[in-house]
């Protein structure tokens, strides 16, 4: 439950929903373009969780997962703080491939597998980790390709700085609890 809802606030304005938006609007809200988004949403939370459960073992003590975990909270706050979503080019391409790629490699450094891998080392339950990210993926992606002329891409970056800057606090007070000072 945590993944899934961590997954839908941190996607909000993600590049990956942009794109997916930005695509739909010019080219059409094709099938193809949601099943290609959701299957790599899927394969990026399930990388995630995979991560977070080769990590996970190497850190026997709470502590030790819990310093990891706030160093992804701080990674995904620092993403959604720094990086945004580029203008769409004039002409977007039709591959499905090429869009598939573009995907992977904005999601696989993304705020929402960062998070995965901290909830997925934190709890110890990277399945249940990547379930809901992986659930809370394909839904924002579903969003971006729903609201494909609708987004208000100037809100939507507001709310996402606001988001991350919460995530910075949460990283702190996480690490914090882990030094044993909060």
């Amino acid at each position: 439950m945590f993944a899934l809802l961590a997954t839908l606030l941190a996607g909000i304005g993600a590049r990956d929903q942009l794109t997916v938006a930005g695509i739909a609007a010019r080219a059409g809200q094709r099938p193809g373009l949601l099943m290609v988004a959701v299957l790599i949403s899927v394969a990026t939370a399930s990388a995630a969780a995979y991560g977070g459960a080769l990590l996970a073992p190497l850190m026997p003590n709470g502590d030790a997962r819990l310093i990891l975990a706030s160093l992804a909270l701080a990674l995904a706050g620092g993403e959604m703080l720094i990086l945004k979503a580029r203008p769409m080019p004039d002409e977007p391409t039709q591959s499905l491939g090429a869009i598939a790629i573009v995907l992977a490699a904005h999601q696989l450094t993304d705020a929402v597998r960062f998070l995965i891998v901290a909830i997925a080392v934190a709890t110890r339950a990277p399945f249940s980790a990547g379930l809901g990210g992986a659930l809370g993926g394909a839904c924002v992606v579903l969003a971006g390709w729903l609201g494909a002329q609708a987004l208000p891409v100037r809100q939507l970056s507001l709310i996402r700085r606001g988001v991350g800057a919460m995530l910075l606090l949460v990283a702190g007070y996480v690490a914090l609890k882990a030094l044993g000072r909060a």
